[in-house]
């Protein structure tokens, strides 16, 4: 499987020449979606999803498919159907040859006086890769790759570190990481380093590797 960092939440995945594109919102760039043969969206926040960019990728390729949550899919679903498909806790599917569960139902709190807001994660071909969206779920499985968030405004560090250690990944990638400035970088790194008990890498933008 080969993984593409894209800015922000959005990563790009690809397996026997298909594509799953995770999370494209207006914080990634405007082609994140581009050329996908699924997108995944894990809840309904701007910096994750963007209408225009789906309608583009979806438009773009007629074969192409989106699974998401209620919330999302009612904004999308009238113009392509049959092509968005709604998904909750519990779910398993497959999307461009990729083995998907769905995991967690809420997005974490970001503060009392704002109401709840649903939210999935997405479970990669049995654990190889965990995409939580904006939550600390803990999938009940062995997780290979945890995509992290590593600096979501509702979060602080002291729990991104007890979550790595709660999941227990081989490695955590940084995603939601848009927030994250040069000069804090290393603040973030060293102390993930020295606390976490797992590999913590970083991907920059448009590197790519294979798991």
């Amino acid at each position: 499987m080969k993984v593409m960092k894209k800015s922000h939440a959005c990563v790009h995945l690809e397996k026997d020449g298909q594509s799953l594109v995770l999370d494209p919102g207006v914080f990634s760039e405007a082609d994140a979606a581009s050329g996908a043969d699924a997108i995944l969206v894990t809840h309904e926040h701007p910096d994750h999803f963007d209408e225009e960019r789906l309608r583009a990728a979806l438009e773009a390729n007629p074969a192409a498919e989106i699974w998401t949550l209620k919330s999302v899919a009612e904004q999308v679903s009238a113009a392509f159907p049959g092509r968005v498909h709604t998904v909750g806790h519990g779910d398993t599917f497959t999307a461009a040859g990729f083995d998907v569960e769905v995991h967690g139902e809420w997005h974490e709190q970001i503060h009392p006086d704002i109401p709840p807001m649903t939210n999935v994660g997405y479970l990669i071909d049995g654990g190889k890769v965990f995409h939580p969206g904006d939550a600390l779920t803990v999938p009940d499985r062995a997780v290979e790759t945890l995509m992290l968030p590593v600096m979501p405004p509702w979060s602080k560090i002291s729990e991104v570190i007890g979550y790595i250690r709660e999941v227990g990944p081989g490695r955590a990638f940084d995603i939601h990481d848009a927030l994250v400035t040069d000069l804090a970088r290393p603040i973030y790194d060293s102390t993930l380093a020295a606390l976490v008990g797992a590999e913590h890498l970083r991907l920059a933008v448009g590197e790519c590797t294979v798991l």
